[in-house]
C-alpha cells in the first residue's frame, strides 16, 4: 500500500530530473563570482544612466521638432547605444548566474535579454525605417487638417457620413499606405534581430516580456471572460446607430468603423450622445465646464490638476523641471509628435511629459494616464537601472488609468467644482456615467487585443505581405465587429494608420492594463474603506489607498510582476472580477434593453459559433511543459514528501519546483 502511495510520486520527481537537470543540492554562491559581478555591475549602472540621458535627450528633440537633422542626430545616438548595449550583454553573458545571488542573477539576465541585430549596418538601416515611418505618421495631412487636432475633432464631433468618410479615408491614403514597404522591411530586420538573439521570432520575444511562459493563453482566458459584455455593448451602439444613419447601418451586420466616434474606433466614448441611455440626466461630460473654469482652462492649469490628485494621495510631488521642459501644447512654428507620451531621462530628476493638451475631458484622462507613468517613475527612482521600469508594460499602463477611474466619478467632480446640478443618486444617471466610462473601456478591449494577434501571427510567417490588410481586416471584423466603409486592397496598410505599429510599440499591454487597473482599483477602493458600489468609489484624498499604490510601483522590476500584483491585490493572478463587478449593473440593464426592445446580438460569422470567434494561442514547448509541472506540483503536494519538505526550507515550496523549470526553458 505505502509503495502504490508513492509511485506517482516517484514518476514526478523522475520528470521533475528528466526535464531539467537539476540536483536537490542547493548551489553554493561562489564569492568571488558574486563580487566580479557586483562589481560589474557598479560599472553598468553608472554608465547606462549617462547613455539613457543621451539617448532620450536625442529622441526628445526629434519627437518636439521633426528635422532632418534632429533625426540624424537620434538615429546616430541610438546607434551609438546599441553598440555599447552590445558590449554590455558580452560582458554580463560571461557570468555563471547560476553561482550568485538571486538579485545580481536578475539583473543580468535582464541585461542580456534583447532583440538587437548584430550587423551594425542593418542596425542603421532599422532606426531609419523607424524614424523615416514616425516622421510621415507624424507630419501627415488631409488637405490642410494634420491628425491632430484637426482629423481627431472631426472625428469625434462630426455626425455627418460623407465627412466622417473623407476624415477616415484621408488620413488612411497619407499615413499607412504610405509606409507600407518601409514596414515589410523594417519587420524582417526586426524579426532577424530576435531570432540572432535566440527566440522563435520577434512575438516569441515580446510575449517573454511578461514573465510567464503562457501569456498568449492567460490573454486570450482574460478576453473570452470579458467578451459577453462587449457583445451586449455592441448590439446597443448599433441600434443606435440605426437611428442615427438610417439606411446606413444594419441591424444585423458589422458596423462600419469611421462611425464610431474615432480615428481607429478604439474608444466609442465620443458618440455618447447618440447612445445615451437617458437623456437630461447626468453623464459626467465636463468639456464645457473646463473650458469655462478660470482655475482649469489652460494646458498648465488642467495639468496641475491632474498632478493634484496624485498628491491627495500623499504620492510624490513632480519636481520644478517638469514644468520647465514638458511640452504641454502643439506649437505652431514647427511639427512635432502630438501624440502624448511620458518620459523619463534617468538623471536629474528630469522626467516630462509630451502632449498637446486640449481643454477637454478626454484630454484631461490622457494627463492623468501620462502622469502616472511619472508616478511610477519617481517611485522606483532609487532602484539599479535595470530595475527603473515596469515590473511588467501593462502595469505602467494601468497606474494613471487606475486614477482615472477615481477622476471619472460623480463625488470627485463635484467636489472640484466641475459637475453641477447632478443627482448622484439617480439610477439612471447612474447608467448614464456607467454606458460612458463602457464606451471607453469596454469597446477598447478587442481592439487592445488583436493588435498584437495581428503583429505576432506577422513575426511567425502566419501574416504575409501578400495579405497584410486583408488579415488586419479580417481580425477586426472577427473581435470588435466592424468592417471598413469602403473596400479595401493591399495597396492600403491600415495598421499603419495607428501609431504604434510605425512606432514599433506592442500594443497587448493596454489590453493588460485595461484588466489590471480595476483589479488595482479594488484594491485601493479596499484600502480607502470604501463602501458601496465599485463604479461609485473616489480615493481621492485617502493616503491608505496611495500607500499601498506607492509600495507597488517602488518595486519596480525588481520581482516577476505576479509578486507586485500579490502586493497589491492580495493575488498573483490577473483577474476580471473586478471589472465584470464595477459594469454588471449596466450589463443588467443591457441585456433587459436588448429584450424590451428586441434587437439583434452579434455580427456575420459570430452567430454561427462562439468558437469562429477564436484566435489559437501561439504555443512552444513551454505550454506542454506546464501541464507536467502541475501533475509534479499536485503530486508532491499529495503525498508530502521529505524532498518536498527539503525544497521549502529553501524558501519558496513547491513554487520553486516550477520555477526552476521555467528558468532553463529558453
Amino acid at each position: 500500500m505505502a509503495f502504490q502511495l508513492r509511485l506517482p510520486a516517484m514518476i514526478a520527481i523522475y520528470l521533475l530530473f528528466f526535464f531539467n537537470k537539476i540536483s536537490w543540492t542547493e548551489t553554493a554562491v561562489d564569492r568571488s563570482e558574486q563580487a566580479k559581478a557586483e562589481e560589474f555591475l557598479d560599472y553598468y549602472n553608472s554608465s547606462i544612466l549617462q547613455w539613457h540621458y543621451k539617448k532620450f535627450t536625442a529622441s526628445w528633440n526629434e519627437a518636439t521638432n521633426l528635422t532632418a537633422y534632429n533625426r540624424e542626430v537620434k538615429i546616430n545616438t541610438s546607434l551609438a547605444f546599441a553598440s555599447f548595449e552590445e558590449s554590455i550583454r558580452a560582458n554580463a553573458s560571461r557570468f555563471n548566474t547560476s553561482q550568485l545571488e538571486e538579485d545580481t542573477a536578475r539583473q543580468l539576465n535582464l541585461i542580456i535579454s534583447s532583440t538587437q541585430l548584430k550587423n551594425a549596418t542593418e542596425r542603421a538601416r532599422k532606426e531609419t525605417l523607424v524614424s523615416q515611418m514616425k516622421t510621415i505618421y507624424s507630419t501627415a495631412k488631409v488637405g490642410n487638417d494634420s491628425l491632430e487636432p484637426e482629423l481627431i475633432n472631426i472625428m469625434a464631433t462630426s455626425r455627418d457620413y460623407d465627412k466622417l468618410l473623407h476624415a477616415w479615408l484621408g488620413w488612411r491614403n497619407v499615413s499607412g499606405r504610405e509606409m507600407r514597404q518601409m514596414y515589410k522591411e523594417f519587420i524582417n530586420l526586426k524579426n532577424i534581430g530576435a531570432k540572432e538573439n535566440g527566440y522563435t521570432d520577434l512575438g516569441e520575444a515580446w510575449r517573454l516580456k511578461y514573465e510567464v511562459d503562457d501569456f498568449a493563453a492567460i490573454v486570450e482566458k482574460l478576453w473570452i471572460e470579458l467578451r459577453p459584455l462587449y457583445i451586449e455593448l455592441h448590439a446597443y451602439v448599433r441600434h443606435k446607430l440605426t437611428k442615427a444613419y438610417p439606411g446606413k447601418v444594419s441591424e444585423d451586420d458589422y458596423i462600419e468603423a469611421h462611425l464610431l466616434g474615432n480615428m481607429w474606433a478604439q474608444s466609442w466614448v465620443n458618440i455618447f450622445s447618440l447612445v445615451e441611455p437617458y437623456k437630461n440626466k447626468s453623464n459626467l461630460d465636463i468639456t464645457s465646464n473646463l473650458k469655462q473654469d478660470k482655475r482649469y482652462n489652460t494646458s498648465l492649469k488642467v495639468t496641475k490638476l491632474a498632478e493634484s490628485f496624485f498628491l491627495s494621495l500623499g504620492l510624490e510631488k513632480l519636481p520644478p523641471s517638469f514644468y520647465e521642459k514638458s511640452m504641454l501644447q502643439k506649437p505652431d512654428d514647427r511639427d512635432v509628435v502630438c501624440h502624448a507620451s511620458a518620459w523619463d531621462f534617468f538623471l536629474y530628476k528630469d522626467v516630462r511629459i509630451k502632449q498637446c493638451v486640449e481643454i477637454t475631458h478626454n484630454q484631461l484622462v490622457t494627463l492623468h494616464h501620462e502622469l502616472g507613468h511619472i508616478q511610477y517613475i519617481l517611485q522606483y527612482w532609487d532602484l539599479p537601472a535595470v530595475y527603473r521600469t515596469g515590473v511588467n508594460p501593462g502595469f505602467h499602463e494601468a497606474v494613471g488609468d487606475l486614477i482615472s477611474l477615481s477622476v471619472d466619478t460623480t463625488t470627485h467632480l463635484q467636489k472640484l467644482g466641475l459637475l453641477k446640478n447632478s443627482t448622484s443618486h439617480d439610477e439612471e444617471s447612474d447608467t448614464n456615467v456607467l454606458m460612458k466610462l463602457a464606451l471607453r473601456k469596454i469597446a477598447f478591449l478587442p481592439f487592445g487585443y488583436l493588435i498584437d494577434q495581428w503583429r505576432w501571427k506577422l513575426f511567425s510567417g502566419d501574416i504575409n505581405e501578400t495579405n497584410y490588410n486583408a488579415k488586419w481586416w479580417e481580425l477586426r471584423s472577427k473581435y470588435q465587429g466592424i468592417k471598413p466603409p469602403v473596400p479595401r486592397s493591399e495597396d492600403d496598410f491600415d495598421p499603419g494608420a495607428k501609431f504604434h505599429v510605425p512606432a514599433d510599440v506592442p500594443y497587448i499591454r493596454y489590453f493588460v492594463s485595461s484588466i489590471l487597473q480595476f483589479q488595482f482599483h479594488k484594491a485601493a477602493c479596499d484600502a480607502a474603506q470604501f463602501k458601496g458600489p465599485l463604479f461609485k468609489c473616489s480615493i481621492y484624498q485617502s493616503k491608505e489607498a496611495g500607500a499601498k499604490i506607492a509600495a507597488m510601483l517602488a518595486m519596480g522590476k525588481s520581482k516577476p510582476w505576479p509578486y507586485a500584483l500579490e502586493k497589491m491585490t492580495g493575488s498573483k493572478e490577473m483577474s476580471v472580477v473586478p471589472m465584470k463587478e464595477y459594469f454588471q449593473p449596466l450589463q443588467e440593464w443591457l441585456v433587459k434593453e436588448r429584450c424590451s426592445k428586441k434587437y439583434n446580438i452579434g455580427w456575420p460569422g459570430h452567430r454561427k459559433t462562439e468558437q469562429a470567434l477564436l484566435i489559437k494561442p501561439i504555443t512552444t514547448p513551454k505550454i506542454a511543459r506546464h501541464h507536467i509541472t502541475k501533475y509534479i506540483t499536485f503530486i508532491l503536494q499529495k503525498y508530502a514528501l521529505q524532498a518536498t519538505w527539503r525544497i521549502k526550507n529553501r524558501g519558496n515550496g513547491v513554487e520553486t519546483i516550477i520555477n526552476i523549470f521555467r528558468k532553463s526553458d529558453r
